[in-house]
């Protein structure tokens, strides 16, 4: 994982989302027995933005850092304070995080996951050959503890994500060949932004 910029919500998302999404918590709770609107299911409103939050965040998952294909269909939006614990955030464009299906479905309703946005420059680090990502141990021992719960939670160092960053940065080596190559470290850059800030930093461009 690494910092992720936030960026404005889009023009229309008010009347696209939050609008629409601010009726909808309006009904329910105003519906016959529903005192509260925890475990009632929400309209999904947010899926409108979806291009919007892919395009507007370079397409880049908030968690796994790497670049998500649109019409793969891998595209989701995490509410990163889970609609069930807050479901007034559930159309807030500043509760969204860009993820693919995998992370967000590992994400679930966890409370203890390091906010991208709010991530500190340097908080992880991988080995590049093996893909092996972990707490930067020059943090406080806080810092490691939050860090090593949110890769355990979302398996961010599980066999899979390990191959992917092994095989991004493998990759990136043979497009670039035998001297260091702009289009190759764009490319990198764009597809795989927390392996290429860890590259740029271990001299290995």
């Amino acid at each position: 994982m690494m910092r992720v910029k936030r960026v404005p919500e889009p023009a229309d998302f008010d009347a696209n989302v939050r609008r629409p999404g601010a009726r909808c918590l309006r009904k329910l709770r105003n519906s016959p027995g529903k005192s509260a609107l925890h475990g009632v299911i929400l309209t999904p409103y947010w899926r409108k933005c979806l291009d919007d939050l892919h395009r507007l965040y370079n397409g880049i998952c908030a968690y796994l850092c790497v670049f998500i294909e649109r019409s793969a269909g891998g595209v989701s939006t995490d509410h990163y304070v889970a609609k069930s614990r807050a479901p007034k955030l559930a159309y807030e464009w500043s509760n969204y995080r860009l993820a693919c299906a995998t992370m967000n479905a590992r994400k679930c309703d966890f409370d203890t996951i390091l906010d991208p946005f709010a991530l500190k420059k340097g908080t992880f680090r991988v080995e590049l050959v093996s893909g092996r990502i972990y707490p930067n141990p020059a943090r406080s021992r806080l810092e490691c503890e939050a860090a090593q719960r949110t890769i355990d939670q979302l398996g961010l160092d599980d066999p899979g994500c390990r191959e992917l960053r092994a095989r991004r940065f493998s990759d990136y080596l043979i497009l670039r060949g035998a001297q260091r190559n702009p289009a190759a470290e764009d490319h990198f850059r764009r597809y795989s932004p927390f392996l290429y800030e860890e590259a740029a930093r271990q001299h290995l461009l």
